[in-house]
């Protein structure tokens, strides 16, 4: 049940890090849909502040990402009073959990973590342990509130089956039935936004290059810009979707355009089948401008007043950690830890 009393088909939890600029990305895979889910789960959504730091963060930059993170979510439609919005490092039951999850998790389970390659590279050994241990911490995030759902993408499913795995060697190694399996919760209306620079990569706020992504605070002029230099190639939009196999910069625009539309991409085609990319680049900045516009003038709107924000995250902490805290309670008897 919410703080409403409505009944709900669940709990979910999810959260982004906040580290730079949110982009279309951000919006379409996740945000987007979190406004959504609003209506039937319970649901908690986190800046997760602590997984942002197992990459140095600068800390006179980081408060005001966490909120431009945060002012993203208000600005998409997350509703604070329906919703439970906070930021991670404001709630210390999570990295308690985490704690006693590295504990129970494998050091075989996190090896086989491809994140973790991906991430520390060839620089592996240079790698923070927290980076090499997140995936315990998001299993505490999920588990401290016993979420039931979790909104996913293809990146994060291996992650997903760990927090599996971790709640049910917890519940085996102290003889409990107390942790669920959470269940991964995947959205039809999720898309996979690519780099307007190689459609064959995820955008991405670390690309250096600004001209890979649309970032939710682009001015129109910036929009249009970065559209018209996206990367396509020389042939023609096809009458449907097969006719973009191992096209993946065509494909990815086109996905853009029937996310932001609402469309199916076939249908979109069937609008711009045989024509160039000029007027379909001119077609898709007017779109994004349209949609984006008033996300964009509430973030700014919303940045500009620090003082809502931090409160909205103060009374999300505390109603997060109403939840969190004698769950941690019940973890600590558990285990075999002395209370206080």
């Amino acid at each position: 049940m919410t703080d409403s009393g409505k009944k709900t088909l669940g709990r979910i939890f999810s959260g982004a890090q906040p580290t730079g600029d949110m982009h279309l990305g951000n919006y379409l895979g996740a945000i987007r849909n979190w406004v959504r889910l609003q209506e039937d789960y319970e649901c908690i959504y986190c800046v997760v502040d602590l997984h942002a730091i197992t990459t140095f963060q600068d800390p006179r930059l980081l408060a005001g990402h966490t909120r431009e993170a945060a002012a993203t979510y208000l600005a998409a439609g997350v509703d604070p009073k329906e919703s439970i919005l906070f930021n991670q490092s404001q709630v210390p039951a999570h990295a308690e959990l985490a704690w006693i999850f590295a504990c129970v998790a494998r050091m075989g389970w996190l090896n086989r973590m491809t994140q973790f390659k991906d991430k520390a590279g060839k620089h592996r050994e240079k790698a923070s342990i927290g980076l090499y241990s997140y995936p315990t911490l998001m299993a505490a995030d999920i588990l401290v509130y016993k979420a039931t759902h979790v909104p996913v993408g293809d990146d994060q499913k291996q992650h997903l089956e760990l927090t599996r795995d971790i709640a049910q060697k917890f519940n085996s190694d102290f003889g409990v039935e107390y942790f669920p399996l959470v269940e991964p919760l995947i959205l039809g209306g999720a898309t996979r936004v690519m780099s307007l620079r190689d459609g064959t990569a995820k955008m991405s706020k670390s690309d250096p290059s600004d001209y890979s992504r649309i970032s939710l605070t682009d001015d129109p002029d910036t929009i249009a810009r970065k559209f018209r230099k996206a990367r396509t190639d020389g042939e023609p939009l096809p009458g449907e979707i097969a006719g973009l196999k191992d096209r993946p910069e065509a494909l990815n625009l086109v996905t853009i355009f029937a996310a932001l539309a609402d469309r199916k991409r076939d249908d979109v085609l069937a609008d711009f089948a045989g024509q160039g990319f000029a007027d379909f680049k001119a077609a898709l900045t007017d779109l994004a401008v349209e949609k984006l516009g008033p996300l964009t003038a509430e973030m700014i709107r919303l940045k500009d007043d620090p003082g809502y924000v931090d409160g909205v995250l103060r009374d999300g902490a505390r109603r997060a950690a109403a939840i969190a805290e004698p769950i941690l309670r019940e973890v600590r008897d558990i285990v075999g830890f002395l209370r206080p």
